[in-house]
């Protein structure tokens, strides 16, 4: 999981272009075990932007490099973080562009998980 949260911060802080914090996690569902010798790669992708908030899908694949060396996904979640000024105080972050279907739906998904937590937090 560690692993996850830095790759997830790497692309909220390349948004951001600014320091971000870890939140939240959500939806940490595992798929596949990963085994000691196995090559592990993570994948982050922005699927929500908030005010000051972004949500970040980070799946990890597993690849037997002695095998078939065929990729299987072995986790996913999603992890919020905040951008965070000089202060250490939350800051706006930029709009995310959209350019396919596809991220449009997974920003409207972003967008519901958002709202739930809001409800929650209040």
């Amino acid at each position: 999981m560690k692993l996850m949260d830095a790759c997830g911060g790497v692309a909220a802080t390349r948004h951001a272009r600014s320091n971000v914090v870890t939140v939240r996690v959500d939806e940490l569902v595992f798929y596949q075990p990963i085994q000691v010798g196995q090559l592990v790669i993570c994948q982050a992708e922005l699927v929500f932007v908030g005010r000051t908030s972004m949500e970040v899908r980070v799946t990890v694949f597993v690849e037997d490099l002695m095998c078939d060396h065929s990729r299987k996904t072995a986790l996913t979640a999603y992890f919020t973080y905040v951008a965070l000024d000089e202060n250490s105080k939350p800051t706006p972050v930029q709009e995310l562009q959209l350019k396919t279907p596809d991220e449009e739906e997974a920003f409207e998904l972003g967008r519901q998980r958002y709202k739930e937590h809001k409800k929650k937090t209040v």
